[in-house]
């Protein structure tokens, strides 16, 4: 809000300081346009924002279910279940050290796992 308010006083301080006359219909238009952009950029800021708080940390793979464990890339009905079977872990490359994923799969993981 702070943002749109900004960039409103903004444009009217930039279209006062030109040289020429102008209609003011003209900058009403370009005011409006400026605006809407800005509101349509915070709204977008808002959303992330929502979507970030949303964001869980890391699964656990001691502890996650079937359903938690798909959410991962890579990481289908099967995996899961081979996940599930080999618990406990002392850590998540425990994964890679009982074959559980490859390498390759574990690489898609790493940040998005923990077993802790």
């Amino acid at each position: 809000m702070k943002g749109t308010l900004f960039l409103a006083l903004a444009l009217l301080s930039l279209t006062a300081c030109t040289p020429q006359q102008q209609n003011p219909d003209e900058i009403r238009k370009r005011t409006a346009d400026a605006t809407a952009t800005a509101a349509k950029d915070a709204k977008a800021v808002a959303q992330g924002v929502v979507d970030g708080l949303k964001q869980k940390g890391p699964v656990n793979i001691n502890k996650a279910s079937d359903s938690d464990l798909k959410t991962l890339p890579g990481i289908d009905q099967d995996a899961a279940n081979r996940i599930i079977e080999g618990r406990p872990y002392d850590d998540s490359t425990d994964l890679v050290k009982k074959h559980i994923v490859s390498k390759a799969e574990y690489g898609h993981i790493a940040d998005k796992i923990t077993a802790r």
